[in-house]
């Protein structure tokens, strides 16, 4: 290998996010919950469950607008700002870099509040890629990118994923699709309003590349984020009461 070879080499791998066994939130936002990522394994979609499906959404921009890697840029330094309401982003201090962790607070059918999160696993000039824990929606990756082509710069997200269990595989099928179809539609035409073009249409499509379910994978249930969301939500006023009584100082 040259050493041209190797300095392209070295420049790629810091793009990469670092092997890790279990995830680890440094520092928790203010408002953000950290209930079902720290300690979580990272999930592929052969971990998952239900069937395979892959994602793209695209919106096309007029390249006088804005380049492919001044929109990555933006896109990366904006990205909570580009989500639907009632979902947040609570991304690191460092911005969209390669190994670190953000949490999520999303809102699913039924207005059920969801925390979870994801880890940066890869990210350069003209994209990045997200990759979820055990527990959330579903196993798999979502990358965004931006190319130039006839003229014009495509912005897009690409997920390939499978439900994390059988709860959240029904909840797919019960109109979790739709939702999800609507929240990148929804993201993809924020980015386009940013640089001036709101009335761009949102190209989606979806390939279901393995309708074989994994039942070998039911187990992943054990760490649903829905049900650990849950348990969570109808604790909290016992977990007020306790703290407000374990924080006041025995008389003597």
């Amino acid at each position: 290998m040259s050493d041209v070879d190797e300095q392209a080499a070295a420049r790629d791998a810091t793009n990469w996010a670092k092997k890790v066994s279990t995830l680890n939130v440094a520092e928790v936002p203010e408002g953000a919950i950290n209930i079902n990522v720290e300690g979580k394994r990272l999930a592929s979609p052969i971990q998952g469950f239900g069937k395979m499906w892959q994602k793209t959404y695209q919106v096309h921009l007029p390249r006088e607008c804005v380049s492919p890697t001044d929109l990555i840029a933006t896109w990366k330094r904006r990205f909570p700002e580009f989500w639907p309401e009632g979902n947040a982003f609570y991304g690191p201090l460092t911005g969209i870099a390669p190994g670190e962790v953000a949490l999520l607070n999303m809102t699913l059918p039924g207005k059920m509040k969801l925390s979870t999160g994801v880890m940066v696993l890869y990210a350069d000039e003209e994209s990045f890629t997200l990759m979820t824990p055990q527990g959330h929606m579903f196993a798999g990756w979502i990358t965004f990118s931006a190319i130039e082509r006839e003229g014009e710069t495509v912005a897009q997200a690409q997920v390939l994923m499978r439900a994390s269990d059988p709860i959240f595989e029904l909840g797919l099928a019960m109109g979790g699709h739709k939702q999800e179809d609507r929240f990148w539609n929804h993201t993809l035409t924020r980015v386009a309003a940013h640089f001036g073009e709101p009335d761009r249409e949102v190209e989606t499509q979806v390939v279901c590349v393995d309708r074989k379910r994994q039942w070998s994978k039911w187990s992943n249930v054990w760490h649903s984020s829905a049900i650990r969301s849950t348990v969570y939500t109808v604790g909290a006023p016992a977990r007020g009461v306790k703290n407000r009584f374990g924080s006041k100082q025995p008389v003597a």
